[in-house]
């Protein structure tokens, strides 16, 4: 089949897990004969169009109108800070302009026919509406996570109320877990439209062997943590949501139980400034080290490989593709499951089958529970990990999940057709 697919970042300009997705699933598709036009957002640094790795890529680049566009605009929209209203205006223009291209360049110019579309979160949503309405095309709309869920119910009513239009228009809902489908049940979306498609990995890359015991231990080393300690790390995005300062308060009692142990806190974000304040003022200072940055791939698979133990402690988590990373690379981990957490879907916390602690994110006792639980049997720790890759390898695949995508966007297709 031929598709229209509208996501807000894609290689080479990868920033998080919706980049890392949308990239690996589009070269699965071109892998499984499909033929894709990607329409994504265009810093001014990049080309407008390209063929990448057979991928028809589109970047529009963008003007500026954030003066303009609050005269069209609710009143919360006026009152936002100059930089969210650029942001705003940026995404605005990014799908007015891909939405016009689709349908003026590619369909009527160039004479493409196109089977079916899709959008990916708010981001892509005003194209994908834009082009429904225009050529009445089949529409999967992609949501990884919601606005009140990624603000706790402190977000921007004009984006909540954006993604129910494009959950309303949207002839299918994909979603990333179970709990994010029961989400959307929740606030009132059609249950019958939604389906759930897992996110994956590559195993062939988040892979234990591949790494040299030497670079471990240089990195080990680098953090000044011997073989005789435990190294625990943090990677994600320095955000409420995702837990860092319930686990830095964590650790006390941690340390308290288990002495020789060392947290890497890895990842950027609004937080950095409150880490270190929280890091001096609990007086962990010898037993932390943040490392506030956003590392290459290879980088951050080799701090999977150096690590003993993984934690996600956060309080909302669509999927979690982190965690599934570091049960790729053999690591038992800890995951915060309390609300919407995708990490219920597969990571298991008891059994014969289990690869990791449960624990509510919220709860800093219960995070230092989590951890001091897998520290107490680091044998048994390993065997968590070493489940955790079997599991991955049989159900996270990028080959498995995109198969499955295209057996939902056929089943979409021949129920349009139906009509």
């Amino acid at each position: 089949m031929r598709i229209g697919y509208f996501v807000g970042e894609f290689a080479p300009e990868i920033r998080g897990e919706l980049g890392e997705y949308a990239t690996n699933m589009v070269l699965k598709f071109i892998e499984l004969g499909h033929d894709v036009s990607v329409f994504t957002m265009n810093d001014g640094t990049l080309k407008t169009r390209e063929i990448f790795k057979g991928i028809d890529v589109n970047r529009p680049l963008p003007v500026e109108g954030s003066n303009v566009l609050p005269l069209f605009f609710t009143e919360d929209f006026r009152r936002w800070d100059e930089q969210t209203r650029k942001f705003f205006n940026d995404i605005f223009v990014y799908n007015v302009l891909s939405a016009s291209k689709f349908v003026n360049d590619l369909i009527k110019k160039e004479g493409l026919r196109f089977d079916i579309i899709c959008a990916h979160d708010w981001l892509s949503a005003i194209a994908g509406i834009m082009v429904k309405q225009e050529t009445g095309l089949p529409f999967v709309f992609h949501v990884h996570s919601t606005e009140w869920g990624r603000t706790m119910n402190t977000g921007l009513r004009v984006i909540t109320q954006l993604e129910g239009i494009a959950g309303t228009i949207a002839d299918r809902i994909i979603t990333v877990s179970y709990p994010m489908m029961e989400d959307l049940y929740m606030h009132g979306w059609n249950a019958e439209k939604i389906s759930v498609c897992w996110n994956g990995i590559n195993p062939e890359i988040y892979d234990p062997k591949r790494i040299d015991n030497e670079e471990i231990q240089n990195l080990r080393k680098k953090y000044d943590v011997s073989n005789d300690k435990a190294m625990i790390l943090f990677n994600g995005r320095l955000t409420a949501i995702k837990g860092v300062t319930n686990l830095l308060k964590a650790m006390p009692i941690v340390l308290d139980r288990n002495p020789n142990i060392k947290l890497i806190i890895l990842g950027s974000g609004e937080l950095e400034m409150a880490v270190i304040e929280l890091i001096r003022s609990l007086g962990i200072e010898n037993d932390v080290i943040a490392n506030f940055k956003f590392i290459p791939e290879d980088e951050k698979i080799l701090h999977y490989a150096s690590c003993d133990i993984a934690v996600f402690p956060s309080l909302y988590e669509p999927f979690g593709i982190g965690a599934l990373e570091a049960m790729s690379m053999e690591k038992p981990v800890v995951v915060g499951v309390r609300g919407v957490s995708g990490f219920k879907d597969f990571v298991i916390p008891s059994g014969h089958y289990q690869t990791g602690i449960h624990v509510d994110g919220n709860n800093s006792a219960d995070i230092a529970r989590g951890i001091n639980t897998l520290l107490e049997d680091i044998e048994e720790a390993r065997e968590m990990g070493k489940r955790g890759r079997m599991r991955v390898k049989k159900y996270f695949t990028w080959d498995k999940l995109a198969e499955y995508t295209i057996s939902i966007y056929e089943d979409v297709i021949k129920e349009i057709e139906k009509k």
